[in-house]
């Protein structure tokens, strides 16, 4: 986005990407349909940003949802609002849209230099890049880095970026997972039965927060949108007490007074499994999550009274031991500090060097928001670049 806002003005680019070929991760993205960004008014949209959307706000107002809309249809790629309020090009798939993409890139200039991985700069200030060639120096008069945080590093963005920046004097946060699962102990026969069932229509909560929407079960632990969505929450709460508390409401629009009404009726001849199923709508995977709460509480669920079974139902506790690997998180948290730059995401210790996407310290939900963000502050990159250089 940088390189198309950079030639558009004038400006002879070259990208110089790590990986044979581009856009790996924004193809990884579009996997399931690409979630380009979402319909909510703007003042709701960057909430999701928590506390670095004074720092995106500018970004997000200059390149908004809007705008990303009909940058798309531009490419040839009208986009939808879907059920959830989340946008998608109607081809669903990145790959159209990318091809479109880098067309138009290539008919503005726009040069592309393959496996080249930026390892810093030679004494004169040069770029320089490990190839297959060996290693090749490059002058510019600006730079943008857009490095990308540390999830999924086969796709290219694997954090290496960060001791070169740190060791300039820049304040970096460190990279953690984002919009990533989480680890739970089930029990054997909880993980062989249930792995890869989902939990949908549930509410999950800790402390304060209450996400609604879908989960699913994992071999070593639980993910899905709904954790995702409680990602921040969950990690920072892991990470400083070990452990975290997730609640889950498998009925969430029914109170415990409902639940116990249905569940005294008279059970007859049926299992409990088969009881709860028919009198509560409770899903197996469901049962067998208040199965593993029981046996946590030290007594068989058969011996739970209709109240207590209701009161389960909404408040089934699972501990969360840890937070998955950052290799398959979907994004990062952390990042260059935004007090690193000047208002055109210009590194002030660094002149004429710029900064964009998710290598800086903001996270956002999936639902668009870390592509809104990344295309936003890519072009706000190549605007600040643009007014560096001046007039050509």
């Amino acid at each position: 986005m940088a390189a198309e806002l950079l030639a558009q003005g004038g400006a002879r680019v070259t990208v110089y990407d790590a990986m044979p070929s581009a856009g790996r991760k924004f193809l990884m993205a579009g996997r399931g349909g690409l979630n380009l960004t979402h319909s909510e008014p703007l003042p709701q949209f960057m909430a999701r940003y928590r506390e670095a959307a004074p720092k995106l706000q500018a970004a997000i107002d200059a390149f908004s949802p809007d705008a990303l809309r009909s940058w798309s249809e531009a490419l040839g790629e009208p986009s939808f609002v879907g059920s959830s309020g989340r946008v998608f090009p109607k081809a669903f798939k990145a790959s159209p849209l990318l091809r479109a993409w880098l067309r138009r890139l290539d008919a503005t200039g726009v040069r592309f230099a393959f496996r080249h991985r930026w390892t810093g700069w030679d004494g004169e200030g040069r770029l320089l890049f490990r190839t297959p060639d060996g290693v090749a120096a490059a002058a510019a008069d600006a730079t943008v880095l857009a490095l990308g945080g540390a999830s999924w590093p086969r796709l290219g963005s694997d954090g290496g970026w960060v001791e070169l920046l740190a060791a300039k004097g820049i304040a970096i946060s460190r990279l953690r997972p984002a919009n990533s699962g989480f680890t739970v102990a089930w029990s054997n026969v909880f993980r062989d039965r249930f792995e890869g069932q989902p939990l949908k229509g549930v509410a999950l909560t800790i402390g304060a927060h209450t996400v609604r929407g879908e989960a699913m079960i994992t071999r070593s632990g639980i993910e899905g949108g709904a954790i995702y969505a409680l990602s921040a929450e969950l990690r920072e709460a892991v990470l400083g007490l070990g452990q975290a508390t997730l609640t889950i409401a498998l009925r969430p629009d029914l109170d415990t007074a409902a639940l116990t009404v249905r569940l005294s009726g008279t059970r007859g001849k049926q299992s409990l499994a088969n009881f709860l199923r028919k009198a509560a709508q409770v899903s197996p995977v469901g049962i067998g999550l208040m199965q593993e709460a029981a046996i946590a509480s030290g007594r068989p669920l058969a011996s739970f009274s209709p109240a207590e079974l209701a009161h389960l139902i909404n408040t089934i506790p699972v501990r969360l031991s840890g937070v998955a690997s950052i290799d398959r998180a979907i994004s990062t948290a952390g990042g260059l500090s935004f007090d690193e730059l000047d208002a055109d995401f210009m590194i002030r210790k660094l002149p004429g060097v710029f900064a964009a996407g998710e290598m800086l310290d903001w996270e956002g939900p999936t639902g668009g928001y870390l592509l809104q963000a990344s295309f936003a502050t890519g072009a706000a990159a190549g605007r600040g670049v643009l007014s560096w250089l001046g007039p050509s």
